[in-house]
């Protein structure tokens, strides 16, 4: 069922630019309706205020929320929390990575539970940066850069190997758009490389054992 947004103050208007509309939420409606310091208040919370007249739905935010950010007094005690719906959400793969760990440890649990696993999803779309510095093992040679990139994949293999999974099994819904063709060569190489390597050693399995055996102790 689609969500179903409200608009308690009137907020919600229509900007017309061009042959383009688009939906906008006004703050001076709060102003309007009462909230006299709507345009004195900062910057970054003018930004959350209309993020929760966008995100009313009387379930996530409520109107009460709305009206507890209006009436924001830098001096008062505040007691109430800021309920912030990100429209993205930018991660980092130090914490991208258990994010995902997590995701498919819950995707599992509700397959043997006998539900649908694609309905364990983020509430936001989010995008994973990885941002691996590389170790400097070769340099004064014009390939330098190529074999410290090898030697950086072979290192972390199963960091990659494992986000690569997670990626073909919609995990991870946008995750390192702009690694370059070279990069994404290397890491199937390496991918093969190890693939072999397990098969020789009897312990080739789906996933790298290490993130295997975390989800599957995380159950």
């Amino acid at each position: 069922m689609a969500q179903q947004y409200v608009d308690s103050f009137g907020a919600r208007k229509t900007l017309a630019v061009g042959n383009q509309s688009y939906d906008i939420f006004r703050l001076d409606a709060l102003e309007k309706a009462g909230f006299k310091n709507v345009s004195k208040l900062p910057v970054s919370l003018k930004v959350l205020l209309e993020n929760l007249l966008r995100q009313e739905d009387n379930h996530h935010v409520g109107k009460g929320d709305i009206e507890a950010l209006a009436n924001w007094n830098p001096t008062a005690k505040q007691d109430k929390e800021i309920a912030f719906m990100p429209a993205r959400v930018l991660m980092q793969d130090l914490t991208g990575v258990p994010a995902v760990v997590d995701l498919a440890a819950m995707r599992e649990a509700m397959r043997k539970l006998g539900g649908d696993p694609k309905k364990i999803n983020p509430l936001a779309p989010v995008d994973l940066v990885i941002d691996h510095s590389v170790q400097v093992d070769y340099f004064g040679t014009p390939d330098a850069f190529q074999k410290n990139s090898e030697i950086e994949f072979q290192r972390n293999v199963e960091r990659y190997a494992f986000l690569r999974w997670g990626r073909g099994r919609s995990i991870i819904f946008a995750s390192s758009r702009r690694i370059p063709a070279s990069a994404t060569r290397l890491i199937l190489n390496t991918w093969r490389r190890w693939c072999s390597g397990r098969r020789k050693t009897g312990r080739l399995s789906l996933i790298p054992t290490r993130w295997w055996e975390r989800i599957r102790t995380r159950r």
